[in-house]
Formats: C-alpha cells, structure tokens, sequence
C-alpha cells in the first residue's frame, strides 16, 4: 500500500472523501487499467490455461466502477470471465477505492494473484478474432492498498518472487513532511473511519486483522514494510503457497546484547520536529531539524540534523541520535554508519562518538561529515526529502525527513557561509563543533 493510505508507505491524497496513496512516477501512477487476456503459451498450460484480468496501475475511487464496465463489456462479448484471475501490479491508491474493488472481485468470485501480465509476441500465439495470450510474470510489486484488493480473490497466490509491501494511512497532502504538518479532529475522523472499514473488509474477506496491524505500525516517514513469506501465509493474504523453500523464521528480540559502558555524549537541545528552523549559534548558524528514530513502527530515540558553514564555501552536516531502545528492540552497543541521500546523490558521515554513560542510559552518538552541494540543494531548495540511513550491527533504519522550512531558512543560511571569514565564526570550529550545539 504505498501507505495504507497512502503509500509506507511512499502516499495517499484526498479525493472527496476518500484517501488515496500516490503511486511511484511512471505508467503504475496511471489510473488502474484492465485488460484480458488467455494464459499461454498453450504448449505449456494445454487445457489448464487460466483467463488472466491483468489490473495495473493506481488504484482510484473510480476503479470499481471502471472494473464493473470491463465485466459487463466483457459479457456482453461472449467472454468466459467465470473463474478468471484478476493479476494485481500496483502501487496501491485509494483507501475507499479498493475496499470497493475488491468487494466486486469477490462478488464475481474471481481469484487473484501478484504479477505483471506479459503479451506474448510469438506469431503461432496469436488467434484471430480471438483475446492475446499472455504469460505471468512474478516479478512484481503490490503495495499500500493493493495488498487488501488481493484480498477479493477467492483463491489468492503471491509468487515467492513478487513482492508485497504495507505501509500506514495517512493524509496524502501531509504524508512528505507528516511530523511538521498539523491535523484537524475532522482528519483523524477520516482517518479512524477508513481504518475502521479496512478493519471489517479484511475480517469479511477471510483475512487474518493481523495483516492490517501490521501495515499501522510503519508510519510514514519509514519504507514500506515488505511482507515476509510468513507472514504473508500466516495472516492468509495467500491462500495458495507456491514457495517451495522453507519458509524463514520470524525475527525474534533475542536477549540483549552485553553492553560496555561507554563516555558519555551529546545531551538533546531545543530543536523542533515541525520543521527545519535556523539557530544562531556561538560557533555559527546552522539549519536543524529533530527527527523520531523509529524502526517498523517502534520509537527507539530520536535524532538532529545541523547544516552548517564548512570550510571553502561548502556545507557540513551533523548527526546527533540519541537512541532508547523499546521492549522488542535492544539498544545497540554502539552507531556504525550514517548515511543521507537525496535522490541519487548520497554522502556518508564519520561516526565521531557513540557511547552511553551506563547500561541504563540511553546511547548517543554524533557522526560529521561534509556534503555534495547537490544534495544540499537537493532537499533545501524543496524539490526533494532527504534520507537518512543508520546501520548498528544488523539493525538498519531508514527515515524520510521532509523539507518544511528549508526553502524558507536555508538562503540566510548560504547567504551568512559566504561572508568573509570575519564576520563569522572560523571554519574549522564549526566543523570541530557543529554537530555539538547539543551539548549547549
């Protein structure tokens, strides 16, 4: 889903009444589109041969309808759409939309199935007069809200090669930047009723509500969660396992690691989650941002981004987490890696501490590091969110952090690394302490 409701969620926008998650920028953005096909080639299926829906692209509010016209049009043809298998590639959409869509996949008590629909182009496949053939091809993706139309099907088959993945419903005009957007009572109305019909359409469709726990617990500003083969067979999105390897173990907690106690690092300062904000500082001015730290949906810390003058006209940017833990997740004994990127532009910072006073005490770290100017730019002329991925052992987290404020603050920003070095605290201070404004 690329959100519940949008997507991790990727994201879901409102249209009417409905919440909708925007899908990625090529055909699958287009709205849903259906077309039928006979599976081939027939030397190799024979009498077996299924009738394929082929259903691609964004999943909208008119998508059942649309799918209503497609069955009539297709029966008043003559076409045998009795036992026919709708095949799903799509970055989810509407919330409403494929609640909707998938009631009517039921009701004409169809399967369903995660794939890409593929012409097949050899001339003795083609029969006059009659539909194309077509193979199925695994390698596909069912995100955000396509998850809950494969559960329409009757039966239901996710290759082990296709993958699912679910992210949480949000407001698509406030999923880029959701910690500094601000939400009425008629939102969180809207978005407790769709939540509750996803909670009664999966319970109807013979689904495990397990499935829809799962895609709450990935807020927006993480990657979407891609469903493992357990949990796809335990939460009963497939009704049919195709997998022949043995299916993985979940992860488990575990004990928590022995930790050494450590030197003590950087203290929390007074930096906002509702957007980047420029702070004057006795070592310079920087552009902060605070950030949840968050991994599957569970707060673990939180962390800063400083950006601030570095030494020939370039910037330097500051990462100082301080991490929790929660019950499931232990604290690791110390950051390893730290990188951001910015579309294609990506730059690693040096972990320069990562300690904790005692066993008891949260971890901190600091990682420094100078920056590409693209990917400065690239973020705080608001053309893109910046990412930032940490690795601590095995445990990796990903976080999508919007740009609200950084068109607005970053120009005295680049305007005050331009001065002449008098008018501003030295170069090299700020990179020996600009991540430290923590420590103040």
């Amino acid at each position: 889903m690329c959100s519940l409701i949008g997507a991790l969620l990727i994201a879901p926008a409102l249209v009417g009444s409905a919440l909708i998650v925007p899908a990625r920028g090529d055909d699958r953005s287009l709205p849903m589109h259906f077309a039928l096909r006979l599976e081939g080639p027939a030397a190799q299926c024979g009498d077996n041969c299924r009738i394929l829906i082929g259903a691609s692209g964004a999943i909208t509010a008119d998508s059942p309808r649309d799918f209503i016209k497609f069955m009539q049009a297709g029966t008043a043809r003559g076409d045998n759409l009795r036992d026919a298998t709708v095949v799903l590639d799509s970055d989810g959409g509407s919330v409403l939309g494929a609640i909707a869509l998938g009631r009517e996949i039921r009701k004409a008590r169809l399967s369903t199935a995660v794939g890409r629909v593929v012409d097949l182009t050899e001339v003795a496949e083609a029969v006059p007069g009659d539909i194309k053939r077509a193979k199925v091809s695994p390698i596909a993706d069912c995100e955000s809200m396509c998850a809950f139309v494969v559960l329409g099907g009757v039966k239901r088959t996710v290759p082990a090669e296709a993958r699912v993945m679910v992210h949480q419903i949000w407001l698509g005009d406030r999923r880029e930047d959701p910690t500094a957007a601000s939400y009425s009572a008629e939102d969180l109305v809207l978005v407790q009723r769709d939540i509750g019909s996803l909670a009664r359409f999966t319970e109807e469709m013979g689904a495990s509500i397990d499935l829809l726990d799962l895609a709450l617990r990935i807020p927006p500003w993480e990657p979407l969660h891609v469903m493992s083969r357990q949990e796809i067979v335990a939460m009963r999105l497939a009704t049919e396992d195709l997998t022949t390897a043995p299916v993985a173990a979940a992860p488990s907690a575990g004990v928590r690691p022995q930790r050494p106690a450590l030197t003590e690092g950087a203290a929390a300062t007074p930096i906002s989650e509702r957007g980047w904000a420029l702070l004057n500082r006795d070592e310079g001015a920087a552009l902060a941002r605070r950030h949840p730290l968050t991994l599957k949906g569970d707060r673990i810390g939180s962390f800063d981004l400083l950006l601030s003058c570095g030494a020939d006209g370039k910037f330097d940017m500051s990462y100082v987490e301080r991490r929790t833990g929660s019950e499931a997740i232990a604290i690791p004994k110390q950051l390893e890696n730290v990188r951001l990127r910015v579309g294609r532009t990506a730059a690693t910072l040096k972990v320069v501490s990562s300690d904790r006073k005692d066993q008891a005490s949260e971890l901190r770290s600091l990682a420094m590091g100078m920056v590409p100017d693209e990917l400065v730019r690239g973020f705080a002329e608001g053309r893109r969110s910046l990412v930032v991925e940490t690795t601590s052992g095995g445990m990796v987290t990903m976080i999508r952090i919007g740009n609200t404020g950084a068109p607005q603050n970053f120009p005295r920003l680049a305007s005050a690394c331009v001065k002449p070095a008098g008018d501003r605290a030295d170069a090299s201070l700020v990179q020996k302490t600009g991540g430290m404004a923590s420590a103040k």
